[in-house]
């Protein structure tokens, strides 16, 4: 699928077909996020002035009976509750004075400092600041827990079935039909988690353990072996033309025997944490790589990429979509706890400052903190989505057409 063509050639089926899904799913997360930071801060007691899905201009919007203004704006990129005493939606400044009225300005009251943002207690913004990521990943474990109850979960039994000639795996020892149990200490209770693990280990020796096959379909469980095995770095390329580096080790599945594993609610409920709680390792692991430069920095995909998957796994179906949902919680819960000024851990980190000194940072320096921030974050943005491009071959597509 050229992906580049179908948005240069047939716009209206590329937004059907890829902004559609994506603008969805990104609306609902958006969504869920504000609506934790919205939900605890109402529970605190502050007054909340604004719930915006999307940036910029309203599109509609209504205002309820607690004087909150729901709307959709025209940028579906985001989203923000501005709360009572905030200056701007980030709430990165907070301001006494507020407009009568007649568009006056004037101090606040005793009642309504009461229910500003910046009065409250340091654990009550904490609180309200963690809720929006924490959420997050609330909603991707219901997700998941649903689609394993309901759905099952994928299941290949971790077993080498057949060995690729050659590759780490023969090389170090592994023999046909042996059952990896555990890699790096991490019990590995199906071959996806497997080709998980393995797939970020570029280049990263692995302490493998396994049983022995006796050849009958049975293994030596009284004697597990432990081997060193270094995954081989492959680059591939997706349907979209995203180019991945990823670490094989030279085994196969075996066939016939993937399924579905049905759970009760407590056994998905289980799974559905320990898949966020991996989901979440293996990304921390990934974004290290690529700030210590053992994997390509170029893997940092923006918009156009989520697009692409977006509508890949909504035409995959609606199992596909909310695992896919599922899955972008997480990270989008996860990035925002970076500590980077702007996002919501770069508040907690002020807060923990707060809570050391015994009073705020002073205005100035979360001024340049948060100027900072913005700057990183926009940086962060420019460069995936200049990654997309690239690998979408925009820049050759453009230097084509001017040169004919």
């Amino acid at each position: 699928m050229d992906m580049l063509t179908n948005l240069l050639e047939t716009p209206y089926a590329f937004l059907r077909d890829y902004g559609g899904p994506f603008v969805l799913v990104i609306s609902v997360l958006v969504f869920v996020h504000e609506w934790g930071h919205y939900i605890i801060a109402r529970w605190c007691g502050v007054k909340i002035e604004k719930f915006s899905i999307g940036f910029g201009p309203e599109i509609f919007g209504w205002t309820d009976r607690h004087g909150t203004r729901w709307k959709f704006s025209w940028i579906p990129l985001g989203g923000y509750v501005q709360m009572f005493g905030d200056s701007d939606p980030a709430s990165s400044h907070h301001d006494d004075e507020v407009y009568d009225e007649n568009g006056n300005v004037r101090k606040m009251t005793k009642a309504e400092k009461k229910v500003a943002f910046y009065t409250q207690d340091l654990w009550k913004r904490s609180a309200i600041v963690f809720a929006g990521p924490a959420i997050n990943y609330i909603f991707a474990i219901i997700l998941l827990t649903g689609l394993f109850m309901f759905h099952g979960q994928p299941y290949t039994p971790p077993i080498a079935a057949t060995l690729v000639e050659g590759a780490p795996a023969e090389l170090a020892g592994v023999q046909p039909d042996d059952k990896i149990i555990a890699l790096n200490g991490e019990k590995m209770q199906r071959f996806e988690d497997l080709v998980r693990v393995t797939s970020v280990n570029l280049d990263t020796p692995m302490d493998v353990t396994l049983l022995r096959s006796n050849g009958d379909g049975t293994w030596d469980e009284d004697a597990p072996i432990t081997l060193k095995i270094t995954p081989t770095v492959y680059e591939v390329e997706d349907n979209f033309g995203f180019r991945h580096e990823i670490g094989r080790i030279g085994i196969f599945s075996p066939t016939g025997q993937s399924g579905l594993e049905k759970h009760n609610v407590f056994t998905a409920f289980g799974a559905s944490i320990y898949e966020s709680w991996r989901l979440t390792a293996l990304t921390l692991k990934g974004v290290w790589q690529m700030i210590s430069g053992t994997r390509n920095a170029e893997e940092l995909g923006g918009i156009l990429r989520m697009g692409a998957y977006a509508g890949e796994f909504a035409q995959a179906g609606i199992v596909s979509f909310i695992t896919f949902a599922a899955l972008l919680s997480i990270n989008l819960g996860l990035i925002n706890l970076f500590p980077i000024p702007l996002l919501d851990g770069g508040h907690l980190v002020f807060y923990i400052f707060e809570a050391i000194k015994g009073k705020p940072l002073s205005a100035k320096v979360q001024e340049y903190a948060l100027r900072t921030g913005l700057v990183m974050v926009l940086g962060i943005m420019l460069f995936a989505t200049w990654n997309d491009l690239s690998q979408l071959k925009f820049f050759e597509y453009i230097g084509s057409f001017l040169s004919s």
